[in-house]
């Protein structure tokens, strides 16, 4: 029997203006969410099915937020580029999936195991360098301007 090495969860997704909104099945894995949506104008035109690869490498932070009484439930994803959001309907740079009531134990969990994922990745990148600059700043050197002689 092949193993599944993603969770599958459906989700409402809509416009920051709300004229154009959509369903569509995202797939949580170690690598990342992988979002398949179809988007309608105004709840009657459909504009066709997407495909959108969220790599964990430019995910900056990933939230599940409950709701009240399991409805309600979403997922928060804050990307680090905005050429990702160009192609996913966002609201104030965050992607928002909304949850069906009868998936809000399983996005828990997909959130979970994406956020662990996130942060094994991110200890295993190398430290951030010290810039240049703040190597030669400090009141101990005596840097002369170009062309002055003193």
């Amino acid at each position: 029997m092949k193993r599944v090495n993603f969770i599958s969860i459906p989700f409402k997704i809509e416009s920051e203006h709300g004229l154009t909104s959509g369903d569509g099945i995202a797939k949580f894995s170690p690598a990342g969410i992988v979002l398949e949506f179809e988007m309608k104008i105004i709840g009657l035109v459909k504009t066709g099915t997407k495909d959108v690869r969220l790599p964990l490498e430019e995910i900056l932070a990933i939230r599940f937020k409950k709701g009240f009484f399991k409805y309600f439930a979403k997922i928060e994803i804050r990307m680090q580029s905005f050429l990702i959001l160009n192609e996913v309907p966002n609201q104030d740079g965050k992607i928002i999936l909304r949850i069906p009531r009868d998936h809000h134990a399983e996005a828990k969990v997909a959130v979970e195991l994406l956020s662990k994922s996130l942060q094994e990745h991110n200890a295993s990148l190398p430290p951030p360098q010290t810039p240049v600059r703040s190597l030669f700043e400090g009141d101990d050197l005596d840097t002369n301007k170009l062309g002055s002689s003193d």
